[in-house]
């Protein structure tokens, strides 16, 4: 029976940058379909509106060759609400140090307490962005720094226009 493998790429992508592309082309060949749940964080200050980075999402991912189906949806609350209401039992995250494993690893551990099934499939980036972050992206981009080794085009573009 060939069962068809759904996996979700959550994540706030304020901004989307390379690095976060990076991961979903790795994921692609691994998946039948990938929703990317790009999401509402009342907790959190965003410089680009939620329906800001959905539409820089698919611009970006419209330049870029992907193995499977990229679906781009809005969240907000619990991820594994939004992954048990699509029928998704994967979670894609991105690794970039230890750092971010340790965070990462409560995170999978708390989703599947929350949701049994739930697995997260941990991806780790090429070498070139490892050290990428939205949030320095966002620092250098205020300071007009250039970001085209950080960011796809229509995010760069986006970044110009706001400052």
């Amino acid at each position: 029976m060939d069962k068809k493998r759904r996996a979700l790429y959550p994540g706030t992508f304020d901004p989307v940058t390379n690095g976060h592309l990076d991961i979903l082309k790795r994921a692609s060949p691994l998946f039948s379909e990938i929703i990317v749940a790009v999401g509402k964080n009342p907790s959190k200050s965003t410089l680009f509106s939620l329906e800001e980075r959905i539409d820089l999402l698919k611009k970006s991912v419209a330049h870029d060759k992907f193995q499977c189906p990229i679906q781009i949806l809005p969240f907000s609350g619990l991820i594994v609400e939004f992954a048990r209401d699509n029928k998704i039992t994967t979670l894609i995250r991105g690794l970039r140090a230890v750092s971010d494993f340790d965070y990462e690893l409560q995170m999978a551990l708390m989703n599947r307490k929350q949701v049994s099934d739930i697995e997260t499939v941990f991806l780790m980036p090429d070498e070139k962005y490892i050290y990428l972050s939205s949030s320095l992206v966002k620092t250098i981009g205020r300071f007009k720094g250039d970001l085209k080794n950080f960011l796809p085009e229509p995010v760069v573009e986006a970044f110009h226009k706001k400052f």
